[in-house]
């Protein structure tokens, strides 16, 4: 059941929907019993926003690892104000009490390798290390006692573990907690918040996973990387990061044609190379700059039967009731 009518919402923005047919749109969404919310926006303008089986728009949205693309985009704000040297910058320079003369391989880790999944570490995130690594008393550490699995900067290995030592970085880069860096350096320009975010013992905000944020303000980060770093007429992130941040770094294991920048994932939807931010269960975010245009979905994050059925169904509705239909306008 939806909470707000598409058509409602379309009148309130006054934005032309074109080949849209939003109708269509919405009665294709009302199918997905697990969806919660879905938004287009064209330029500066909605499209569509509509909220399903008992959510609203103030309700925030558990981005899961969607959230990976935040910690990317806070990495290059740092980055640009001199917390951090450089992409090359070792993280051994962060870690000095984990990374010692007996591990030297793990020394050659940079910033970018974690950036791009190529640490050369055994993942924290199948299901064998996954629950261990989440009950462990020091998570960096967890993180960097994992075995050398890859020389560094060879081969993606998909992990959440890498983006956690990304907070851990800006953590001690910045002098101040991720959460607090994130909100005073990119959210606030978005008039965006999180709304949650879980920590681990040691108080490093879980970069990652389990960012809160309502699917208004995931429309808002796309749109300044549509907008190549801009948002309402100011800088927020640089137009060079936003741009390399959207170009192929890696290629994905998890299935052929599937890249990976800089906590982003680039897929072929509609017959273009769409970046996408993607979080378990199906919330994402994406950035197609030929149709000018950002999509946000989120859906139930909890494990079910049903989950991957949802996510296939999700891609389908995407490509099918809105790139496709914009891109034979264009």
């Amino acid at each position: 059941m939806r909470h707000v009518s598409a058509f409602l919402l379309v009148l309130l923005f006054s934005a032309p929907a074109g080949a849209l047919d939003l109708d269509k749109l919405d009665h294709a969404a009302q199918q997905l019993p697990r969806l919660h919310s879905l938004l287009v926006s064209r330029g500066d303008d909605v499209l569509f926003e509509a909220y399903y089986n008992g959510r609203n728009h103030s309700q925030a949205a558990n981005m899961k690892s969607a959230s990976k693309s935040v910690i990317s985009a806070l990495v290059g704000i740092a980055l640009e104000e001199g917390m951090i040297e450089s992409l090359d910058q070792p993280i051994a320079d962060f870690f000095p009490e984990y990374i010692t003369d007996e591990n030297r391989r793990k020394a050659q880790i940079t910033i970018e390798d974690l950036l791009t999944m190529e640490s050369g570490l055994a993942s924290t995130s199948d299901d064998r290390t996954y629950g261990r690594w989440a009950v462990s008393r020091d998570w960096v550490k967890f993180v960097l006692d994992q075995p050398m699995v890859a020389t560094p900067g060879q081969r993606m290995i998909y992990s959440t573990g890498s983006t956690h030592l990304l907070s851990a970085i800006l953590t001690r880069a910045t002098g101040m907690d991720t959460r607090t860096f994130a909100q005073r350096y990119l959210l606030n320009p978005l008039k965006a918040r999180i709304t949650y975010w879980s920590q681990d013992p040691q108080g490093i905000y879980f970069g990652g996973n389990n960012m809160e944020m309502t699917p208004r303000d995931m429309l808002a980060f796309g749109q300044t990387y549509l907008n190549k770093g801009h948002f309402q007429g100011r800088q927020v992130i640089s137009s060079d990061w936003v741009e390399a941040s959207l170009e192929p770094h890696a290629a994905s294991p998890r299935g052929q044609g599937r890249l990976y920048g800089y906590g982003w994932w680039l897929r072929e939807l509609g017959g273009v190379r769409v970046p996408v931010a993607w979080g378990f269960g199906g919330q994402l975010i994406l950035v197609i700059e030929e149709l000018d245009l950002v999509v946000v979905a989120t859906s139930a994050s909890t494990p079910g039967p049903d989950r991957r059925r949802h996510t296939r169904a999700l891609y389908n509705l995407l490509e099918e009731q809105i790139l496709l239909p914009l891109a034979v306008e264009t």
